[in-house]
């Protein structure tokens, strides 16, 4: 037998070598572990990053909802206060509050028109404005710039009673100017008595504190827009009206939509500007709407259960909106 066959037969007979397994305490193991726990939390690295945050409004927002919640289905008062007892009476108060005619006839129109005309106003002020400010030159832009942010971080309690005064019976500049025309008898004229007067007032208050966060948003979208598209479109001989629809609305579209958003959630539940207005703290009845009605009957009548179902009440309503624009915004969005 040759030598070669010999080793060949020789290594036949040896049992196969067993794979080389790492030792579990070497640092090539260690960082296998530690890479694969990384893959598997690399989807939930976004919410650890989060957490804190979300544990902040978790505390701040969603447990203050929860207990409007809750008190919506109670009859929660002062001898429930002093008790610390819960009464649950069900969908009580909702029954109650969605069978008074008050709610159909006054509140909810009140709210409805009143923030529809706001956010229109607001929206198409602040467009206005801020192509206004496409058209300035570098000085007058930075001028009219802070006149509206000094005019958006007015605090609404401050331009709530300038309205006021503007508007004063008596004393105030519109009374006195018409009065000086011969056109009204300021002593026979209240313009905070009437419902549409009351929110003629209120529109013109929350316009002017709301139309400058529009202006400055939009404005900054317009810089966005490329300028060879406007060039284009003037080379096409589109008129100013035609590129403003063809060209500015879809290139700043989420802007406009990010406004007018926010612009619904802010109008829906304004408070200050009605409540401190004369006759908008509950002595006049016509002219509530939902958010001033929940704390009239929770803090003026002790009703807190009740106040909480109008409060919840408003709340739903302003999710329904806000989805249902937002949901045809993004259909809208796949037609394209």
């Amino acid at each position: 037998m040759s030598t070669d066959t010999r080793a060949g037969a020789a290594s036949a007979q040896r049992p196969p070598r067993a794979p080389h397994t790492p030792d579990p305490g070497s640092g090539h193991d260690r960082a296998a572990r530690r890479a694969a726990i990384g893959r598997r939390l690399r989807p939930l690295r976004p919410w650890l990053l989060l957490a804190p945050a979300l544990t902040v409004l978790a505390v701040l927002l969603l447990w203050p909802l929860v207990r409007v919640v809750l008190l919506s289905f109670q009859d929660y008062g002062l001898r429930e206060i002093r008790s610390g007892e819960s009464h649950y009476t069900g969908l009580d108060n909702y029954r109650t509050l969605l069978g008074d005619s008050y709610l159909w006839t006054t509140v909810l129109p009140n709210t409805v028109l009143f923030a529809f005309a706001c956010v229109s106003l607001t929206v198409i002020l602040g467009t206005l404005v801020a192509l206004l400010l496409q058209r300035l030159g570098p000085v007058w832009r930075v001028v009219c710039s802070t006149a509206l942010m000094m005019a958006w971080a007015m605090p609404a309690v401050t331009g709530t009673y300038v309205w006021i005064w503007i508007f004063d019976p008596l004393n105030g500049v519109v009374s006195g100017g018409l009065d000086t025309l011969g056109l009204i008898e300021p002593r026979e004229t209240n313009w905070f008595t009437d419902r549409w007067s009351f929110y003629a007032i209120a529109t013109l208050n929350v316009v002017h504190h709301g139309f400058p966060f529009v202006a400055i948003t939009v404005f900054a979208g317009l810089l966005t827009i490329p300028r060879e598209l406007t060039e284009a479109a003037v080379v096409d001989g589109a008129n100013a009206w035609q590129r403003f629809w063809q060209v500015t609305v879809p290139s700043i579209k989420p802007v406009f939509t990010v406004v007018t958003i926010l612009s619904t959630i802010w109008d829906f539940k304004v408070f200050v500007q009605i409540y401190l207005m004369p006759g908008g703290s509950g002595s006049n009845r016509d002219v509530l709407n939902l958010g001033v009605w929940s704390y009239v009957r929770s803090f003026g009548r002790n009703d807190y259960g009740s106040g909480a179902a109008i409060a919840v009440l408003l709340t739903v309503l302003l999710l329904t909106i806000t989805l249902v624009y937002v949901r045809t915004l993004f259909r809208e969005k796949d037609e394209l």
